[in-house]
């Protein structure tokens, strides 16, 4: 028999990395955006947002393989093939995002030079701006893309939870599973 409900190792991982991934991208559109690269402060930002996309990484892979193997709920419908389809989509369409988000942030990084300037202490100013770096510019774009992929799915998880009560939400939280 299906479970009714995620494993709770990803029920976990799902809402840590909901969280590590808003505020990754928050410290990334925002903060380290108003931050010059001559100022001390941006070095510190810096090693922070590569850290918490490490972490991200680690945790993001670990949900994949518990995904993998663990026994899931049967998949949603809401009775709409078109909508079905969609919503399983955008589900890869994170783990893509997610994946293209590391692997440009850390291609940036490498061109930059950020190793050594962020962890290294070499002392090496920032460069005066990253986009220079054309990965830098799709680590943007990506960001914007996974933003809004955000925003649509709470959006959708909201619609279920609170328009349609069909305890959708419930797949993906805490608890024992029904008798």
């Amino acid at each position: 028999m299906k479970p009714s409900r995620y494993h709770p190792a990803l029920v976990a991982l799902h809402w840590f990395l909901a969280a590590f991934i808003v505020g990754a991208l928050v410290l990334g559109m925002f903060v380290l955006k108003t931050i010059p690269n001559s100022s001390p402060e941006k070095i510190e930002a810096l090693r922070a947002h590569v850290i918490g996309g490490a972490a991200i990484l680690a945790l993001m892979s670990a949900r994949f393989l518990i995904r993998l193997l663990s026994v899931r709920p049967e998949p949603a419908t809401i009775g709409s093939p078109v909508l079905d389809r969609i919503a399983r989509i955008s589900h890869l369409a994170f783990y893509g995002l997610v994946a293209g988000m590391v692997a440009t942030g850390l291609a940036t990084a490498v061109l930059a030079g950020l190793p050594d300037i962020v962890f290294g202490a070499s002392g090496a100013p920032l460069p005066e701006s990253f986009t220079v770096f054309p990965t830098r510019v799709i680590h943007g774009v990506l960001a914007k893309l996974l933003a809004t992929l955000i925003f649509v799915h709470a959006s959708a998880a909201l619609y279920h939870h609170f328009i349609r009560r069909d305890r959708l939400l419930a797949r993906m939280w805490f608890g024992r599973q029904p008798g």
